[in-house]
């Protein structure tokens, strides 16, 4: 196929790619919630800076209501419970669980309390969104989603990089065979780290669970499941200077290189650090973050691959990139638990899935042993693929 053909093909796709459901096949049968009109209730506990985004999401979200707030710091709950005019805020959840009645728990505190929390939500009866990633191993995301399936609720996991228009448009050109036999792909994303907060470097923090776990997630979701893990992992910055507590030690890595073998065949390689100047400018229209190579075309992401703003497209016959996939649509990056409203509302299935997530926790951790060990990291976790079809 030549180039005009291919791009003609493309253009009456458009970016309006087909989506069907992915679910993991051993998720449990969710009756919906019979609102009768009425909107999902939510939860949500961390009312820091995330949050920010998250609130003002579902406040415009038809399928949701907040009616619940948490911080361990009380002026933080107290403070957004005011902004969003939310009658009940609380200091701790087991005060939160044991308050104002709810169906959705959104979990957006610090990455080490993912898993805590989530049990304590599961076990409370409550769906649970979690901000990623939604544990810290494979043996406890597996027994987060086991527990759901026992309680009859359902877990899920950020990131939802798997909703952009971007992301359908490459896998829709990737199931087509657009691109010939997928032989390679590349994402990479880094900055200078956050200051406002030290758990990034503390244990189980991290550049790979922070940044890292974005690109997986889209690498594995257009290329399916890796098979095997290959990292290098290590620390550049000793210590880093936190707004709140002035200097801290650096205990988990800052500068990561991943090699993920997927059931094709395909080799991917992914890159993410706390040690990035910002030569990938967040305003930049020209830096592609994400590439897929093929035998038949190479497709870049433009931007971010949780802010994306087009695709590049180039083949064999003409290689000047031509761009695509241009409309943004109305994905955000914390539209999550506005999703999974609609989902418990409405029925209609979310493209991410806890299949997905756990995958996406059981590579990061694989990272780190294969940086331990020195070896190759075999995997066990799959989920349902292509997420688009």
């Amino acid at each position: 196929m030549n180039r005009k053909k291919f791009l003609s093909n493309l253009g009456m796709m458009g970016t309006a790619a087909m989506i069907a459901p992915s679910m993991m096949a051993s998720s449990p049968s969710v009756k919906l919630i019979n609102t009768s009109g009425k909107k999902i209730r939510v939860g949500v506990i961390g009312c820091g800076s995330v949050s920010a985004y998250y609130l003002k999401h579902l406040s415009k979200c038809p399928y949701a209501e907040i009616v619940s707030l948490c911080d361990i710091i009380p002026e933080r709950a107290q403070n957004r419970a005011r902004e969003y005019k939310v009658n009940s805020w609380y200091p701790h959840i087991d005060k939160m669980l044991a308050g104002v009645d709810f169906d959705l728990f959104v979990n957006l505190t610090d990455m080490q309390e993912h898993y805590r929390l989530n049990v304590i939500a599961l076990n409370s009866g409550k769906h649970v969104w979690s901000e990623k990633p939604m544990a810290s191993t494979y043996n406890e995301g597996s027994e987060l989603i086991k527990l759901a399936s026992q309680k009859g609720v359902r877990i899920w996991g950020a990131p939802v990089v798997v909703n952009s228009p971007q992301f359908a448009f490459i896998a829709k050109q990737i199931n087509e065979g657009n691109f010939g036999r997928i032989s390679a792909a590349h994402g990479c994303y880094g900055h200078l780290g956050p200051s406002w907060s030290s758990f990034f470097y503390e244990k189980l923090g991290g550049s790979i669970p922070d940044l890292a776990v974005y690109n997986i997630t889209s690498l594995t979701g257009l290329l399916g499941p890796a098979v095997s893990v290959l990292a290098m992992t290590n620390i550049i910055s000793p210590t880093r200077e936190i707004d709140n507590k002035g200097t801290v030690k650096v205990t988990e890595e800052d500068n990561s290189h991943i090699l993920l073998e997927h059931q094709s065949g395909a080799i991917s390689h992914i890159q993410s650090g706390f040690n990035y100047t910002m030569a990938h400018s967040y305003d930049s229209e020209e830096i592609s973050t994400i590439s897929i190579i093929g035998t038949k075309a190479r497709m870049d992401m433009i931007g971010y691959d949780w802010d994306p703003l087009a695709v590049d497209v180039a083949t064999p016959a003409i290689q000047k990139m031509e761009r695509m996939a241009t409309d943004p649509g109305t994905y955000v990056w914390e539209e999550g638990a506005s999703v999974i409203c609609e989902f418990l509302a409405t029925g209609k299935e979310p493209l991410f899935s806890a299949g997905h997530a756990l995958h996406a926790v059981e590579i990061m951790e694989a990272s780190r042993k294969s940086q331990e060990t020195g070896k190759r990291i075999w995997l066990k976790s799959e989920f349902v693929w292509p997420v688009v079809t």
